[in-house]
Order: structure tokens, then sequence, then C-alpha cells
């Protein structure tokens, strides 16, 4: 199962437990409004989700000036995979970690 099909299921039976609770909670009109927050937060999730996760960790970009064998490797590692090359971003932290995004 392709991960956008999982992603589709999984805030669908979110945004179904949010109506259920919404209303649970107000009849007609919590079902309503939560439809429209589970709209809202669907909307973020899905095209801004990259974006939080980063600002999260204080990510911040590496150049590849600053890094130059770092940008090789990704661009040589993207070309095998036939996938574009993507950003690269460091975490501060004292722990080795990697994780993408988007």
């Amino acid at each position: 199962m392709g991960y956008m099909i999982r992603s589709v299921i999984l805030l669908g039976v979110l945004t179904g437990l949010f109506l259920f609770v919404g209303n649970l909670v107000g009849g007609k009109t919590g079902m309503t409004i939560a439809l429209i927050l589970a709209g809202i937060m669907n909307f973020i999730s899905y095209w801004f989700s990259d974006k939080i996760v980063l600002a999260m960790y204080g990510a911040r970009e590496i150049t590849e000036e600053e890094a130059p064998w770092l940008h090789q490797m990704v661009e040589e590692l993207a070309q095998r995979a036939n996938i574009p090359k993507p950003k690269i971003y460091l975490v501060p932290m004292e722990q080795p970690n990697a994780f993408a995004t988007g």
C-alpha cells in the first residue's frame, strides 16, 4: 500500500473520530464545527508537517559551501534512487539521528 493511501486512510480515520466526538459533545452543531476544524488540521498537516517538524527540532539547512562532501554523497544516492536531491538539514543534538520529511 502506497504512502499516499496510508496517509489518506489515517487522516480519514482521525477525521471520523473527531466527528464522532464532536457529535457526542455538541450534536449536529458540534459535528459541523468538528468537520471544519478537522479540515483545517488535515490541510495544515498535509502541506506543512515537514516545516513543523524541522522547526520543532530547531533544524537549519546545510549549504553546499558548508559541507560539499555531504551534498555530493546525497546527490549520488538520489541519482541511484532516481529521485530529486533533497535539502539537507542539521538538527543540533548530541545523539546521531536521521529522518526524512515531505
